[in-house]
């Protein structure tokens, strides 16, 4: 492999967020490697929703609009109980150019991703496994597994919750991991299932969420004890069964893809050791209720690769780099006290309690402000105080 030994920037982890973050170092002239242990880029479609804000800071790499070509626009959202709708979440009047949420399976955008980057004249670097970071005042000497040597003014850590780069920077990641496990696939559907809507299936077993994708498939995720490691026909027609619509049954044709994982609630310490930061995954982890993982990465490696490029290209500063930690690490820690707490309210296994839940959901449903925001929330527009104040008072 022929690496530089010498950079401005080294990137660790090619998944969407190292590949944007990249992309968006290479447009604006900064030397920049990146580098990733796995032969090959994820050929599954994992993270699915893309939001607003994420679809409005994509457009600095002009891929937003590919983006949509490949997926399907949803705008509404509703929380469930069985047959019945207690809440619903509408994003048509969302203050954006992207009044919606986009459904779009990973391997889609991280395929567009690619061929973003390589247009700069930029590769990814694979399979290349790092080992070790070693700091200094004036850079970071980072060495790979084959022994090579890189030397770099920064380096970014986007290489996911069990990232090498946190390690060796002694970041702590705090919290805690949920007692349950996810199970995702997709799947051909039949029955009662969303064409233009994402649902929320609440139930004391556990949350569900159906959402439409491209090519007449649905994305199931759904919280249980203990899933299997292949989720199977039988498996996922059992969720649907037991947490779904009654009326008119979804039922399962044909699974396409399926997986089971832990979820973490996490949060790193701090996001900038010296030299060293961290962004997506491996600066923070939280349940996938609301779609926001992927949403979060994306923009925090679009927010450094500007603040990083003030630097290294137009001079600014090193304290340029500090405001990356304090204006991404507190949307990080909302995200993931929101998704907590909606997946804790969603899983209230006593009956007087759930009887409860309900009534007030659907008492909120009744209150246009309480959609707002909870549109502003998901779609990650909230994170601008002057679209927020114009909000209608709750």
């Amino acid at each position: 492999m022929n690496i530089p030994t010498e950079t401005d920037v080294l990137v660790v982890g090619a998944g969407p967020v190292g590949m944007a973050l990249t992309a968006s170092l290479a447009d604006k002239g900064v030397p920049v490697v990146l580098i990733d242990k796995q032969a090959a880029g994820d050929n599954t479609s994992r993270a699915a929703v893309v939001h607003a804000r994420t679809l409005e800071v994509l457009t600095e790499l002009d891929v937003t609009e590919k983006m949509i070509a490949r997926g399907i626009i949803v705008a509404q959202a509703t929380v469930r109980e069985r047959d019945r709708v207690l809440l619903h979440v509408g994003f048509d009047d969302l203050p954006t150019d992207y009044p919606y949420t986009l459904l779009i399976p990973q391997d889609s955008t991280e395929q567009i991703l690619v061929e973003r980057l390589e247009a700069t004249g930029t590769r990814v670097t694979r399979p290349c496994e790092l080992t070790s970071l070693v700091q200094d005042p004036d850079g970071v000497t980072a060495t790979t597994a084959a022994g090579e040597v890189i030397r770099a003014r920064y380096v970014v850590g986007a290489d996911g919750m069990h990232s090498l780069v946190r390690e060796q920077a002694g970041i702590a990641f705090e919290g805690d991991t949920y007692a349950q496990s996810f199970v995702l696939a997709d799947a051909v559907l039949g029955g009662d299932v969303p064409d233009a809507e994402i649902r929320l299936y609440f139930s004391p077993e556990g949350v569900t969420v159906i959402a439409p994708l491209p090519g007449g498939r649905h994305r199931i995720v759904a919280t249980v004890d203990d899933a299997p490691p292949q989720p199977d026909h039988v498996h996922v027609q059992h969720l649907l069964s037991t947490r779904g619509p009654q009326r008119n049954p979804a039922t399962v044709e044909k699974i396409v893809w399926s997986s089971r994982f832990r979820v973490h609630h996490r949060l790193a310490e701090r996001y900038r050791a010296g030299r060293i930061f961290l962004a997506g995954d491996a600066a923070h982890v939280h349940s996938p209720a609301g779609g926001q993982g992927m949403n979060t990465g994306l923009q925090d490696g679009l927010n450094l690769a500007a603040k990083l490029a003030a630097v290294i290209r137009d001079g600014a500063d090193d304290g340029v780099l500090d405001a990356y930690e304090t204006e991404r690490r507190p949307v990080a820690e909302n995200v993931v006290a929101f998704t907590d707490k909606m997946t804790r309210v969603a899983t209230v296994g006593s009956a007087p309690l759930r009887g409860v839940r309900n009534t007030v959901l659907r008492a909120l449903d009744w209150i246009p402000a309480v959609h707002q925001k909870m549109a502003m929330n998901l779609s990650e527009l909230g994170i601008d105080p002057q679209r927020m104040a114009k909000l209608k008072p709750m």
